[in-house]
């Protein structure tokens, strides 16, 4: 069934205005609501997406008035800042509407997870992690590990690089916080059915991407990807299970992290109190480091690789499930804003027509299908495939460009 209404919550931010853009192009919905605290940011974003969009001002701590903007909707896209994922989702619930949002940094992912039973028992749908990564990750390893009959190992490397000409040496296409607690927070991975924390940036290896990022160095950092992967194969033997990223500029987000630029602790500024990460994303919005300057034509890439280590029926088995993530330069969006929130809107729009139909608190790889979500991903530019490792993606030749990109 299509029609209704979609509330995408956080629908001016990085992320969320793509997810506004590609639901009001889908067709699925009737109308798209982008929800912000920052109305301007909100109404650009609707303006953006056309006539089937609107705006509204909300602040999602407020529970009351986000289950009244949520009353009637068919989905909810949550694209805030992930520390609010459990207050958002219990809003969600209260106004027994199907929850989505784009990862909650392990940690929070695994308090979501907590929630399953009463999801259940309410016959409601939330799904945490369905963006990129977490979400397309997760099914494609899903289904890279479906044929064989033990999986021992899950290695999930993401590398980028920016080609962009006349940007900014530095900007970001996610969120500063985020990336900030990525660089500083234990690195978490299954090993031998128990989570064990590493140093974050620790394991640092030279990984050949596909095209067109080519060598990059990775490093394990919290993701959320080990939060479920492991549970979701545990009849498949998994003993192992992590995440790895890198590309130009992760050193210097490392260093930014460790000066404290992205911590929640207030600071005493003279008479002031500042909290830094608060301080951080302003003067970078202040700066036009957030997101794809006016005037420049994005031009960086994504590489997603998954490294299946099994046994299948033939004996012992290395498949490499690939996605690569292309900038969206019409739409003024990098490689990261536009996969993240084009595989939001294709989740929203698999649970109106019914393709995703569980209820519960339910990880992307258990509840998404994978054909017609990597189906519509194709439709939309961005390549996947499940192949050994000698049969990269398609080729793209690599450039060199300036900038922070992710």
């Amino acid at each position: 069934m299509t029609g209704g209404r979609v509330v995408v919550l956080g629908g001016g931010g990085l992320t969320g205005r793509c997810s506004v853009r590609a639901l009001a192009d889908g067709g699925v919905f009737d109308s798209v609501v982008a929800a912000d605290l920052d109305v301007e940011l909100a109404r650009s974003s609707a303006r953006a997406a056309g006539p089937r969009a609107s705006a509204e001002r909300i602040d999602v701590r407020d529970r009351a008035a986000v289950v009244r903007l949520l009353h009637g909707a068919r989905v909810v896209v949550n694209a805030v800042q992930y520390g609010l994922n459990l207050a958002v989702m219990e809003a969600a619930l209260e106004a027994r509407v199907p929850y989505l949002d784009f990862g909650g940094l392990f940690h929070t992912t695994r308090r979501q997870l907590a929630r399953d039973a009463e999801f259940r028992a309410a016959g409601v749908l939330a799904v945490p992690g369905l963006g990129q990564v977490p979400g397309v990750s997760n099914v494609l390893a899903m289904q890279a590990c479906a044929p064989l009959d033990r999986v021992d190992s899950i290695v999930i490397r993401d590398g980028w690089r920016d080609r962009t000409v006349g940007g900014p040496e530095i900007s970001f296409t996610w969120s500063p916080s985020t990336f900030l607690d990525e660089m500083v927070e234990p690195a978490v991975v299954f090993e031998d059915d128990a989570y064990r924390e590493y140093p974050p940036m620790s394991g640092a290896e030279e990984f050949d991407f596909a095209p067109p990022i080519g060598r990059t160095r990775v490093y394990r950092t919290l993701h959320s990807e080990a939060a479920t992967l492991p549970d979701s194969l545990r009849a498949k033997g998994l003993r192992r299970c992590e995440w790895k990223e890198g590309g130009p500029g992760i050193e210097l987000l490392r260093t930014m992290a460790l000066l404290g630029l992205g911590s929640d602790r207030p600071l005493a500024v003279g008479a002031q109190e500042v909290v830094p990460r608060a301080f951080t994303t302003a003067l970078l919005k202040r700066e036009g480091l957030l997101g794809v300057p006016d005037g420049v034509v994005a031009d960086d890439w994504e590489v997603l690789d998954i490294e299946v280590t099994g046994t299948g029926r033939a004996g012992p088995v290395v498949l490499h499930a690939s996605a690569r993530f292309p900038p969206k330069p019409e739409w003024r969006l990098s490689a990261t804003e536009y996969a993240v929130g084009v595989a939001g809107a294709i989740g929203a729009e698999l649970i109106a027509t019914g393709e995703i139909s569980s209820a519960g608190v339910v990880p992307p790889e258990r509840c998404v299908p994978a054909g017609p979500f990597r189906a519509a991903l194709r439709a939309r530019g961005i390549e996947t495939a499940i192949v050994p490792p000698e049969a990269p993606l398609p080729h793209e030749p690599p450039r060199s460009g300036p900038g922070l990109r992710r």
